[in-house]
């Protein structure tokens, strides 16, 4: 038995199951915050996401539920797969110089085949920047080859 290498996976382990240092002072500091502390933030937030949600309805065969708790929507998009679509707009699509990378949500579904036509939207950018990669959005949706139509059916069954 090696003593010192004993001890010091002993250190690793003792490590892993300990809460970490840092994020304890962060704990404790926050806990002191008054309350109003984070209503800016709050308050930001709610703005992005209602911006969002309201240009991303806004947009022809788009679905996009209101979240009441996250950072990000999920939105189904009026094309065909959402992989193909993203790659399209990072090889293919332009909008004043600029275009848009985005999360397809096939990856945050078990069932496979669920999530093709929908997208991850975090809205963690500000306000003017989000406006601008929403433009982008719906100008990439106008031209995409591969856009559908979604039947008014399939539109109550979504994210019911």
């Amino acid at each position: 038995l090696n003593k010192e290498v004993y001890a010091t996976a002993f250190r690793f382990a003792q490590m892993r199951v300990s809460a970490p240092g840092l994020g304890m002072l962060l704990a404790e500091a926050a806990a002191e915050l008054p309350e109003t502390y984070f209503d800016d933030s709050k308050a930001e937030y709610q703005a992005r996401r209602d911006l969002t949600v309201a240009r991303l309805q806004a947009m022809p065969g788009v679905v996009c539920p209101r979240p009441g708790g996250a950072f990000y929507v999920l939105a189904h998009l009026p094309v065909d797969d959402t992989e193909t679509f993203g790659q399209w707009l990072l090889e293919s699509f332009s909008y004043q110089n600029q275009t848009l990378m985005l999360s397809p949500a096939n990856g945050f579904y078990q069932t496979p085949g669920l999530g093709r036509q929908e997208v991850r939207i975090a809205y963690v950018i500000n306000q003017t920047d989000l406006t601008a990669a929403l433009t982008c959005l719906e100008y990439a949706l106008r031209e995409y080859p591969g856009r559908t139509e979604l039947q008014p059916a399939a539109v109550a069954a979504l994210f019911a």
